[in-house]
């Protein structure tokens, strides 16, 4: 394992493919790795269903 992915987690899933593609687009066009925006949404999942607190939340 490279030292690059040493803190991360390859992760596989299936997801609706309309939404991956906007997802795809949304990552491109705002040049935000598509790595980081999943992490948001699973952290902000994680908070709205109370799994983590809001202190843990990541900068």
């Amino acid at each position: 394992m490279s030292a690059v992915h040493r803190n991360r987690k390859q992760v596989a899933s299936t997801v609706d493919p309309e939404l991956w593609e906007k997802f795809r687009d949304f990552s491109r066009k705002s040049r935000i790795p598509a790595s980081r925006l999943l992490d948001e949404a699973v952290e902000d999942l994680l908070l709205k269903y109370k799994v983590i607190p809001k202190k843990e939340k990541t900068p």
